[in-house]
């Protein structure tokens, strides 16, 4: 795709790493990472697309699960050292408590290098986003979002869940943040 958002993650990520992909959808990102990584687990809500990257998987160092991202006990899984969220977290309402319980309930490869890697949409694609807001008129990407965010408003939801951005770029209306949970 033009986005090349799965070759950003894959260039964000080390041979050695173990990665949490959550909201993995059809597995595309998963398998992307898995030639590189050691291991990745993806996990995703929907079983239709669960059954997708299931059938889309062909290497042996992933595993899908099928749950509930803001419920799931992430303690299960062996340590990792990357969390990935492309394009995940403006689906969920209560973000920083999602957030917040993710990064505590990890069990962390390295307790001091605790990596995130995190795509957003962003409202100020386009003005004319903003002008339908403004005027009440259905302006979102997806109507399963609960937000898209102007950058102050990902800074502050980051710094809400302790976590510092490390750096960041903006393209085609989209935010790609490498992050790490303090």
């Amino acid at each position: 795709s033009i986005l090349k958002y799965k070759e950003w993650f894959l260039e964000n990520v080390n041979s050695s790493d173990i990665v949490l992909d959550i909201g993995c959808n059809t597995g595309l990102l998963p398998v992307m990472l898995a030639s590189k990584v050691k291991y990745v687990y993806g996990i995703e809500i929907s079983k239709a697309l669960l059954t997708e990257a299931k059938n889309n998987n062909k290497l042996n160092n992933i595993e899908f699960i099928n749950g509930d991202a803001t419920l799931y006990n992430y303690s299960k899984l062996k340590p990792i050292s990357v969390l990935t969220l492309s394009n995940v977290l403006e689906h969920i309402e209560k973000r920083v408590e999602f957030l917040t319980k993710i990064i505590n309930q990890v069990n962390w490869e390295d307790s001091t290098e605790r990596k995130i890697l995190i795509r957003v949409p962003m409202i100020d694609r386009d003005w004319i986003t903003i002008y339908k807001k403004n005027k009440r008129i259905e302006w979102r990407l997806d109507k399963t979002h609960f937000t898209e965010y102007t950058f102050n408003e990902f800074q502050e939801e980051m710094i809400n869940s302790n976590i510092t951005i490390l750096n960041y770029r903006i393209q085609y209306g989209e935010l790609y943040a490498v992050c790490i949970a303090d």
